[in-house]
């Protein structure tokens, strides 16, 4: 384990680094909106967690479940699938092919919006990603194509061959040159934070979220702050694996992180979005890092808890139960349950 603070200097450097690059969306109306058209859209409990809170010494818990998130399993429903409606009103989704790398749910939001508004999916796989998961991929009918030993190999494939195919990139991620659509995307992402501030009694004194490439925890981090200011302590989990976001702040720039395969498979990214970069650069206190334990304890402690996920899913989790983050008599920790188990 290890906690990289950010301090004004760190913050200021990446920010410099990334002067191009646009801060994330902080406004939630339009993928609420267009959500609301979706018959499988509604909000994610936010469950009380007193067992969890007693032991780790805070005043509550709450872990917002996002496991059966329009039917997919998972947050990522609210990205991808987005973005196609949002070109389907555009009158620019049917009979377009999107193409895309996964490590897991990602895949399956451009699949079911592709099959929502009559697109073609094409999802690329390395070869960690587990053969179920293509064949459910292919069960809603989008085409899989193996690229590749590491989920980066794949993005390269799915970036490269959509060209050649004269296909729609829909990437998860962002890089100079590719901005419009993952900033897009993310903004999808806020409709669970938006959630969580509407169920949310009392703003939360901390909160701990999960990071592959880092979309999800941008986006929540940005409406955090937009919502609730700087009184939340906002620390960014990843493996120690894949340090694609710590690395990165530590080195002052975007850099591309090494490390051996993770069981956190989805979080299991080794370089960052850089609007995710940009915008956790400026928003997120901490970054902590978790070893293959620690997210294998986060995963068995939510299935104690009656919320079976998986190490990706509970990464969050894991990062309370080993970071030592000033949690006390007096907090309030806000978790985000990202996926259902496999």
């Amino acid at each position: 384990m290890k906690m990289l603070q950010n301090t004004p200097a760190l913050r200021d450097t990446v920010l410099a680094s990334l002067d191009d690059i646009p801060f994330p969306s902080t406004s939630a109306e339009r993928p609420a909106d267009l959500l609301l058209r979706c018959p499988a859209a509604k909000a994610t409990p936010l469950v009380p967690a007193s067992e969890l809170a007693g032991e780790v010494g805070a005043a509550a818990v709450h872990i917002k479940d996002e496991r059966a998130r329009m039917d997919l399993g998972s947050f990522k429903a609210l990205g991808a699938a987005y973005v196609i409606a949002c070109d389907a009103e555009e009158g620019r989704a049917e009979g377009a092919a999107y193409y895309t790398a996964s490590a897991g749910n990602h895949g399956l939001s451009v699949a079911a919006g592709a099959k929502a508004f009559g697109a073609q999916a094409v999802i690329f796989l390395a070869e960690t990603v587990p053969v179920a998961f293509a064949e459910r991929l292919e069960a809603m009918g989008a085409e899989v194509r193996w690229r590749g030993a590491i989920y980066e190999d794949s993005m390269e494939a799915a970036a490269r061959e959509s060209v050649a195919d004269g296909a729609i990139l829909l990437s998860d991620s962002s890089w100079p040159g590719y901005l419009e659509r993952p900033h897009r995307l993310m903004e999808g992402y806020l409709v669970l934070m938006h959630e969580v501030t509407e169920q949310l009694a009392e703003p939360p004194t901390h909160i701990f979220l999960q990071a592959g490439v880092g979309g999800l925890a941008c986006a929540c981090a940005a409406y955090a702050r937009k919502v609730w200011g700087d009184a939340p302590r906002i620390i960014v989990v990843e493996p120690e694996a894949a340090p694609a976001l710590q690395a990165s702040m530590q080195a002052g720039q975007a850099v591309v992180s090494e490390g051996p395969p993770s069981a956190m498979g989805r979080l299991d990214c080794k370089e960052p979005s850089l609007i995710a970069l940009k915008g956790l650069a400026r928003d997120a206190d901490d970054f902590l890092t978790i070893s293959e334990a620690d997210g294998e304890a986060g995963a068995n402690k939510a299935a104690q808890l009656g919320l079976p996920s998986t190490p990706s899913g509970a990464a969050g989790l894991a990062g309370l139960l080993v970071a030592d983050a000033g949690v006390g008599p007096a907090s309030r920790v806000l978790l985000i349950l990202s996926e259902g188990p496999e």
